[in-house]
């Protein structure tokens, strides 16, 4: 055996002048094997804060930036974008809903519920408008938090942006308001259910928004899940004042 591999040596170096073979007819080294499987674990992974959709490998990000290093931007910026409920465990997409139901329950409670001897101090047109302007301003600052925090975290869709589902489930909610008829915090609790089940299962074309870049992705697909839901929802009132009320 010695004096097989011996002779195929001297092949070798004969074939090539006596200079080493070229690099891609070289055996790989077990060393250079197990820097490939290195590379793969160094891949990002694309987060979600949907509960089961399954996390993606996403392009090579930079580590990244330490705590230390980040701006009062920056810190601004994961503010907006948990809205304070993104780091608690376990779905934090439902955390984020959960939160724009209890803000959205708030507001109307302190609005639309007054006393018989007094006026009200919005209509239900009125809520709908101040509705829409929160949707908007909430989307917009949602765009640029998101932006930011994966440049933060380096990680596409961090699952800890929950701003996203805030604005969905607002959205969700946009056809409760209008409408008095039947038990209203049935409706509330349908949006939120039929939101849940949309940004889940992302219906078309709610799942290829998610390829938009950066928070612009992120934002539009709960939008698009949210106003899936409130169609549904204003089907569903429209059905019960026609053949219940």
């Amino acid at each position: 055996m010695p004096q097989i591999r011996g002779a195929a040596a001297r092949i070798r170096s004969n074939r090539y002048g006596g200079a080493k073979p070229p690099p891609h007819l070289r055996p790989h080294s077990r060393r250079e094997s197990d820097g490939c499987e290195d590379c793969t674990t160094r891949m990002g992974i694309k987060e979600s804060s949907d509960e089961l959709n399954p996390t993606a490998i996403a392009a090579d990000p930079p580590l990244a930036a330490p705590p230390s290093a980040r701006s009062a931007k920056d810190y601004l910026a994961l503010a907006i974008a948990t809205c304070g409920v993104g780091y608690l465990p376990l779905a934090p997409g439902t955390w984020g809903s959960l939160l724009a139901v209890g803000i959205y329950l708030l507001i109307r409670t302190a609005i639309l519920h007054h006393p018989a001897d007094t006026p009200s101090i919005v209509g239900p047109s009125g809520f709908l408008a101040g509705e829409l302007i929160a949707i908007t301003a909430v989307t917009l600052l949602g765009i640029w938090a998101a932006s930011r925090t994966e440049r933060i975290l380096q990680v596409k869709d961090p699952g800890k942006v929950v701003v996203d589902e805030v604005a969905g489930q607002w959205i969700a909610l946009l056809p409760v308001p209008l409408t008095r008829i039947g038990p209203w915090p049935v409706w509330v609790f349908l949006a939120f259910l039929l939101f849940r089940c949309f940004d889940i299962v992302k219906p078309y074309p709610v799942r290829r928004l998610e390829g938009l870049e950066s928070g612009l992705g992120v934002m539009a697909d709960d939008l698009a899940a949210g106003a899936y839901a409130a169609i549904v929802i204003a089907v569903l009132i429209a059905l019960f004042a026609k053949f219940v009320f």
